[in-house]
């Protein structure tokens, strides 16, 4: 599957889904004017790739090697957190056809709102997520 990058803007963040080197990645700041045309083509591609994954048993993530999934926000804006969801939902349709998927939530020490919006989401779908304090 090809790479996926969009690059940060002033509103919208860095998104790098580089399959062959286990790098799926969100970070900056998610407030984007239109959300739908922002991240409309992320959940196309994510439902490829995972389409991919489910349909040729491919053993490329296994224990040893999960499935890294980063997300690494300074702020997201209420609409973004339902992208997040959608997209969380579909990895747990990995995560539930028994293909190791690690969700890294970074967050910034102190910053109970956006590691409570982890736990929310984790809670949400009965996924675990490693929670990762930043240092400021």
């Amino acid at each position: 599957m090809q790479d996926f990058i969009i690059e940060p803007g002033q509103r919208t963040p860095s998104i790098k889904f580089i399959p062959d080197k286990n790098i799926f990645v969100i970070e900056g700041t998610s407030s984007p004017e239109d959300v739908r045309m922002m991240y409309y083509p992320v959940i196309e591609w994510i439902n490829k790739f995972i389409e991919e994954l489910l349909s040729d048993g491919s053993k490329i993530y296994n224990n040893d090697n999960p499935l890294r999934f980063r997300f690494n926000l300074s702020y997201f804006n209420s609409s973004s957190a339902k992208f997040f969801f959608d997209l969380l939902s579909e990895l747990e349709k990995l995560h539930k056809a028994n293909i190791p998927v690690n969700v890294e939530w970074c967050y910034d020490e102190g910053d109970t709102d956006m590691e409570e919006a982890g736990v929310d989401f984790s809670n949400l779908l009965g996924m675990k997520f490693i929670f990762v304090p930043k240092s400021s």
